[in-house]
Order: structure tokens, then C-alpha cells, then sequence
């Protein structure tokens, strides 16, 4: 049996080498259209920077290892240009020359392309690049050496978008970060992706967000954006997402879904059944919600490309789909979200309750603990664990994927804190963040707590609520308070609950949320009907900074 691959890198050499490992008698061919086969595309922008020094390391295999080691034919700069589903071969060109080839088996790989939008002026302009293997960032390195821009725009604010604005950053050059939507980083929350935004612009990166670019002009020089400002660049970077790079597919009459990317049953096969498909191109089932999603993540192409081999070599292994996980360090923060955001939870009408909690990343007596912020979204009854997110300097990395194991095991969050974890001050706490948002998420499932979101603040002032601030003035001096707050330290709201209104609504608010529920029980516990500020003031004063008196 003859197998032919399109396209190499994560799927395609997944599928490849799990074949020969299951065995020695099928005749694999890898077609690859660039030059190289199998190489470090996340590597990527820290090769810009020189923070991964040798090129050399972003090759991972070369056609003759890959030979040599597992009898796999690759023919690089080999493009496939069309697929006869009836005689069942692919017409391939090389170096202008053309060819046949059949195949008894064909797996389609060719990944995602960048968007390019039909931005007047942009064809013409000279100094724009995209990123997507190594000719790219070849081109990029060459431009960065010998044109030495002063100033960069980074068009698009997703992972990629961000980890060229550091990168660049590092070598010296001014950064702008030009963003259509509201926000930088898509798949997380406003909230969340304003700490981002921060610590872009405390390194010296200025940010745009709500204002895409609308035209180039001067070669790309000049930028005009929808806010109608007006910037210059001597070098850009485009980066505003990826499609499926389906066109093969389209022309053989393979079925396409979502936004063009190829549609697979469970076995990744197409409606051909002798051809499959894998990674940043097919359309999976979102494992939440078993909706189409497009998710072109490295890990997921990997697993899809070994599940694959092992469908063909008669292993019975279905794909039970994605939930999207992904992680990004931009300076000294990081950033990394799993499942469904709280947009997406409303944009598909799901129910759903939100927390956010504040926790050291190891002991917090023990020196150099930093700050995790996490947000956990789950269905306010059954405890269905729906996403979460989570900003911090160090460890944000280990509790995402702990919450994303949890939602392919289907726990709840309830059983969040039962997790046991190692322990030992230099390494965690003996709660640790995840036990203590299971903990939070615990008490409003079970009624113990009813917590607000900084958006619904606003509504619930207006229809009269009474704010209180629990924090001690010390804090309130250093950091600010939120308008029409009344600051009753906690460890005094026993002896001044006379203070406070009866026949109101109060939302107690301190830091971050731990002292705000202890006030919360304290109060509840009195007869006063109380409702916590989720995150409180580090979150609403992160994202509504003029609504804080200083």
C-alpha cells in the first residue's frame, strides 16, 4: 500500500513516522511544498529576536534523517497541484517540472495561510511580512539586518502578533500593535487581555485597539487607520489570523465547512474514503459544545496526525475533537486560556456563572512567589466546567493544563479542590489555585456566595446598591477607590455593621476578591442581603481605570 502525504510539519510527520512505527510494508511519501519538511514553526519570532540563536535549531528533520531513520520518502519545494479522485493520483510539480504519482491512501496536511485583507495600498507596499515557516523568517531576519527600521507596526494582536511585537521589541526597535477589535488576544476575556495590554505599554509598546488599518500608502510607510489616525512604519508585520488552506481540497471536491476548512467524520476521512485529512485545515467538533471550530494549535495537528496513521493501519481510534488550549508569554506575563471564553458562552446562549481569584504561585512566605490571576467559567447548577483563563508571571502554564485535563475528564468544579498536587514552598501552595477557584466556584454553585461581574457594577449603583470597600486605607491611599465606595476595613466590619443600610443591596469589594467574601459571610451572616465583586478592584480598576478616584 502507497500512502502520500501533503504537506509535512506537525500532521503530516505525525502521520508519517506513526505509520512506519505500526509498520514496515506501507511505501510512505511526504510531499512538502517549501523547502523544509519538518521544522520549529513556534519558534518562529524568537529566532527574530536571537533569543534561539541557531537557525539550525528551528530544523527538526531533514529528507535524508527521515530516510534514513524511517523509510519515509520526502520530496521538498514539491508542490501538489491537483488531485484525480477517480484514477486516484496527484499531479505534483517540482522545480517547474511535472509529474504523477498515485497513491492507495492520501492524507491532506497543508495547514493554515495567513489572511491577507484587501486593504487598498497594501499590494504596493514593499515592506509588509507574514509569518507562517522558515523562508518567512528568513525574509524577516534579512529585512531587520539590513534596512535596521526604527519603528515596527504589528498588525493583528493574537499569539503570533504578540510574540513578534516582544521579539522585535527586544532588538531595539519602537513597536506599535495595531488591533481591529476591542481587545488584544481573542481568545480571552476583555478583562483578562487588559493585563495584557498593560504590560505591552509599561515595555514601551504602544497599542491600538478598535482601529484596523484602512489603507498604505508611501510603499507601506504610512498607515491609516480606521480611527482615522494616521502612523508610519519602516517595516510591518501582518498577522490577523489564519485560514485553512483548503484549495486543493476545494478543487477536488472534497467538502469544505466552516470558513472553507476540509470537513472529516470521526476517522478524519472526507467524503472521499480513501482520503483524510488532519490539522490547521480540517473543521473539528469543539468538545464543549460540539460545534464546528477551527483550531490550529500544534498539539492538536500532532495528535490528529498520529490518530490518522493509526485509522489507516486498522486502529480502531476516533477523534473526539478539541477544546482549544494555548498559552502565550509576552515580557514578563504570561497568558493562557482553555475551553470557551465567557463571549463565546454568550454568543451560543449556554448559562453560566464566572469567577476570578487571586493566589500566590507557590508559598507565599517563600521568596520570588508572583501573582496568578485566574478566571474559571462553569454552568451555575451541574458545575459543567466550560473555560477558564489565567494571567500571572510564573506557573500560569501548569494550571491551565490542570483545568484543561479536568474538562476532557469531564470533571466539575467541585471536584476541583479534591485534586491533590505536589507540594512544597518552592513549588506551590498546600491550596493551591486551582483548589482555591474550585473553592470559590463551590460556594456560589452550593449558595454560599453571589458574586457580581465588574460590567453589572454600574447597573446595580443605579438601581441603588451600597458599595463597600473592605480594604485597609493604606491601600485605598496606594492604589485608588472605586466611585461611591464607603471603606470599612474588614477587621472592623464587626463593630461598624450599625453603619451599613439594611434595606439595600450591598457589594463588598476589596483587592481581589478573598477579603470580600469573608466580609460577604460576615454580613449574610447578620441579616444583610450581599453580593461580591468578582475580582474586585484589580479587575474593575483594570479596565475601568476613570471610574477610580486617586
Amino acid at each position: 500500500m502507497r500512502v502520500v502525504i501533503i504537506g509535512g510539519v506537525a500532521g503530516g510527520m505525525s502521520a508519517a513516522t506513526r505509520l512506519r512505527r505500526l509498520s514496515e510494508d506501507i511505501e510512505i511519501i511526504v510531499l512538502e511544498k517549501g523547502p523544509y519538511v519538518s521544522f520549529a514553526n513556534c519558534g518562529l519570532p524568537y529566532y527574530v529576536s536571537g533569543e534561539i540563536s541557531e537557525r539550525s535549531e528551528l530544523i527538526l528533520q531533514t529528507p535524508e534523517q527521515l530516510k534514513k531513520r524511517f523509510n519515509i520518502d520526502v520530496y521538498p519545494e514539491t508542490e501538489a497541484i491537483k488531485i484525480d479522485r477517480a484514477s486516484k493520483h496527484v499531479t505534483i510539480q517540482s522545480h517547474g517540472k511535472q509529474e504523477q504519482l498515485t497513491y492507495d491512501k492520501l492524507i491532506l496536511s497543508p495547514g493554515a495561510e495567513p489572511v491577507i485583507p484587501a486593504i487598498p495600498g497594501l499590494d504596493q507596499a514593499t515592506n509588509v511580512y507574514t509569518l507562517r515557516n522558515v523562508p518567512d523568517v528568513d525574509k524577516i531576519v534579512a529585512a531587520v539586518k539590513n534596512e535596521q527600521p526604527k519603528n515596527a507596526v504589528v498588525i493583528g494582536a493574537g499569539f503570533i502578533g504578540l510574540e513578534m511585537a516582544e521579539n522585535l521589541k527586544h532588538l531595539g526597535i519602537n513597536v506599535t500593535i495595531v488591533e481591529a477589535a476591542p481587545q488584544l488576544l481573542p481568545p480571552l476575556d476583555e478583562e483578562m487581555a487588559a493585563f495584557v495590554e498593560k504590560e505591552l505599554k509599561q515595555k514601551g509598546i504602544t497599542v491600538y485597539t478598535g482601529a484596523g488599518a484602512t489603507s498604505f500608502k508611501d510603499s507601506g510607510k504610512t498607515i491609516e487607520l480606521s480611527s482615522g489616525e494616521t502612523i508610519t512604519s519602516d517595516f510591518t508585520i501582518l498577522s490577523i489570523g489564519v485560514k485553512p488552506a483548503s484549495d486543493l481540497a476545494v478543487a477536488a471536491e472534497l467538502e469544505t465547512g466552516l470558513r472553507g476548512g476540509i470537513l472529516v467524520d470521526q476517522s478524519y476521512q472526507t467524503n472521499d474514503p480513501d482520503i483524510y485529512a488532519v490539522g490547521d485545515a480540517i473543521v473539528v467538533k469543539q468538545q464543549i459544545t460540539d460545534e464546528e471550530a477551527l483550531i490550529s494549535l500544534a498539539s492538536p495537528a500532532n495528535r490528529q496526525g498520529r490518530q490518522v496513521a493509526d485509522v489507516i493501519a486498522g486502529v480502531n481510534r476516533k477523534n473526539q475533537g478539541s477544546i482549544g488550549t494555548a498559552i502565550v508569554r509576552v515580557f514578563d506575563l504570561q497568558a493562557a486560556s482553555t475551553g470557551l471564553s465567557e463571549r463565546q458562552l454568550r454568543n451560543n446562549g449556554l448559562d453560566y456563572k464566572a469567577v476570578h481569584t487571586t493566589s500566590k504561585n507557590h508559598a507565599g512566605y517563600f521568596p520570588g512567589s508572583q501573582s496568578i490571576t485566574m478566571k474559571l467559567l462553569f454552568h451555575p447548577v451541574t458545575g459543567k466546567i466550560y473555560g477558564a483563563q489565567a494571567i500571572g508571571a510564573d506557573g500560569v502554564d501548569k494550571r491551565i493544563d490542570i483545568i484543561a485535563t479536568a474538562i476532557k475528564a469531564d470533571l466539575t468544579v467541585l471536584d476541583l479542590p479534591e485534586l491533590e498536587f505536589t507540594y512544597a514552598p518552592p513549588f506551590g501552595s498546600a491550596k493551591d489555585p486551582v483548589n482555591m477557584i474550585g473553592y470559590a466556584a463551590a460556594n456560589i454553585i452550593e449558595g454560599f456566595s453571589e458574586n457580581i461581574q465588574y460590567y453589572e457594577l454600574k447597573d446595580e449603583l443605579d438601581k441603588g446598591a451600597f458599595l463597600l470597600d473592605v480594604r485597609n486605607p493604606n491601600e485605598i491611599t496606594a492604589n485608588g477607590q472605586l466611585l461611591q465606595a464607603v471603606n470599612i476595613p474588614l477587621d472592623d466590619l464587626r463593630e461598624r455593621l450599625d453603619e451599613l443600610p439594611k434595606n439595600k443591596q450591598i457589594i463588598v469589594s476589596c483587592q481581589s476578591g478573598q477579603r470580600s467574601y469573608l466580609a460577604e459571610r460576615i454580613l449574610k451572616n447578620n441579616g444583610f442581603s450581599v453580593k461580591n465583586l468578582d475580582g474586585a478592584f484589580q479587575i474593575f480598576s483594570n479596565i475601568y481605570p476613570q471610574e477610580v478616584i486617586k
